[in-house]
This record gives structure tokens, sequence and C-alpha cells, in this order.
């Protein structure tokens, strides 16, 4: 276990990074899509372009949000691409048409879309693959990245639980800025969050979020076109004293696409984000 200059803990290995505060509070920051790490055993196929690849990748994300370490939020960060596993998945939801020996039957919409667990298609829509998978391939792959990495989250989150009597998962994600332009491509929200429509956190810690965000001049939509994934899904119990939202930041606000590096607007983004997070975390008392 390493710690950084301010004195939190890194730990993890090679499917993800832990942030850990000096003294950790109520919230769990994840950002499961910001990895950029493909083992060469993964077997794409090799004429698939790069950045098809890595076009689901939350591009980023861990950069913005890695600041809540200072202000007592434990962060887990994913480093394996999303298109070796997907983290926001259950890990059953196997996809029968990418994988060898997957049980058929009842899938997600999602899987038969082609982005299960272990994804069959790119961000872009392209197969990630010239071949099919073996069950014992995707198993393997879910063992060693997903399980390992959720297990981090669950310890994040009952830890916080157990010190504070309720803990509070914010789960970053980023959108390309086609997936909610509106009419003619106008421009869409800047900020989606997702809280399963009400059932996965307090109201409370959802109108702070959108007052934070709107305080920025940013537009703010609730739970369309994105309600939450399976990670908000699971831990959004309040009555069990678990609060989970997501947060999906557009793109367009920091990222140039096509050259895959910070836009014109990153620094505006990075104070803007930086800004909010201090704010809830400060309001939440778990300012270190």
């Amino acid at each position: 276990m390493d710690q950084d200059g301010n004195g939190a803990e890194q730990s993890g290995g090679g499917a993800f990074v832990v942030l850990r505060p000096r003294t950790p509070g109520r919230f769990v920051f994840a950002s499961p899509h910001s990895g950029a790490v493909y083992p060469p055993e993964m077997g794409a196929d090799p004429a698939l372009p790069e950045a098809s690849l890595r076009s689901a990748e939350d591009a980023l994300v861990d950069r913005l949000i890695a600041p809540g370490v200072d202000h007592g939020a434990t962060v887990v960060l994913g480093r394996l691409g999303r298109a070796w596993v997907d983290l926001n998945r259950d890990p059953a939801d196997l996809d029968p048409e990418l994988i060898e020996g997957a049980a058929d039957g009842a899938v997600s919409a999602r899987t038969v879309a082609g982005y299960g667990v272990i994804p069959r298609l790119t961000g872009d829509g392209r197969a990630i693959y010239d071949r099919r998978l073996t069950l014992d391939e995707a198993r393997d792959r879910i063992a060693r990245t997903h399980r390992p990495y959720h297990q981090a989250l669950a310890q994040g989150m009952e830890t916080a639980r157990a010190r504070h009597g309720e803990a509070v998962l914010v789960d970053w994600h980023s959108m390309p800025a086609r997936a909610t332009q509106g009419a003619g491509g106008a421009r869409g929200p800047d900020v989606v969050l997702g809280d399963r429509h009400g059932s996965s956190c307090s109201a409370e810690l959802t109108r702070r979020l959108r007052r934070a965000f709107e305080a920025l001049g940013w537009r703010v939509a609730l739970n369309q076109p994105y309600a939450g994934g399976w990670t908000t899904q699971r831990w959004g119990r309040p009555s069990a004293g678990f609060h989970a939202i997501q947060i999906e930041l557009n793109r367009a606000l920091y990222f140039d696409e096509a050259a895959r590096a910070p836009g014109s607007g990153w620094s505006r983004t990075e104070k803007g984000v930086a800004r909010v997070i201090a704010g809830l975390l400060a309001q939440a008392g778990d300012q270190t």
C-alpha cells in the first residue's frame, strides 16, 4: 500500500486503484469505466481501430474525481478498459452470442444489444472480436477484474456505514455528446443524475447535486436517458443505510473525442467538478 503526498493511501492492484483518505467519511466515489489498460490476452480483432476499442471509456473521469479523497471520500477507480469487462453490469449477464457455453434464455436488453458484462460491441457499434470466447475465458476475466473491484467497493461502503450509520456511493460516468443531442443536433444536458427515479438515494442528495451543478451554469437532467446502472441498483438501498446515485458528465464539456485528449473546456470542467465535490462533502460533514 502506497501513500500520496496528501497522506491518502493507494491500493488495489492491476484491475483497480483505491484512494483512501486519512479519515474516511460517508462518501465513496467510483469510476468503473475510466480505465484504459487492455491485457494482451484479450484477443480483440486485430483490424479493430484503437479509437473504436476505447470509444466506450469514460475518459479522464478518474482525474476529475480524484480530488474527492482530499475531502474524505474513498475513491475506487477501474484501471482496465470497459471493452475488457464492464464493471457496471451484472457479472451473470453473459452474452450467448459472444460466449460459447453461456446459457441461452433471459438476458438483459443491454446484453442483447451487445453490451453485457463482457461487451460484444464497441461504444461506436463495431464488433470487438473476430472469434467467440470460451465460457472459462469469460469466467476468468470476471474473477480477475469484476469481482475484486466490487469487493473493494463493498469494503468502502460497509466501512462507511459502520462508522457513520450510512454510506453514500457516487458512481461517476461520462456520456458522448451525441447520446443526449436533441432535434437538429442541439446539445443536450451537461449532466444527468440517475437515482433510479428517486428510489436509490435520499431526495436531498439529488437536489443538492442538482443545485451544485446548476450553480456552474450547467444544464442538468434527471434519469433521462440514464437512470443508474447495475452498481447504483445494487447499492441504492436507503432503508438499509446505503445510498447511491449515478452522475453522467457530457464529454463535450471537457474532452475532444476525435483527438482523445482534453478539450478546450478541460480547465473549467476540472475546477467546476472540484467545486461540486468540495461543497458536497463539506455539507455532508465529511471535510477532513
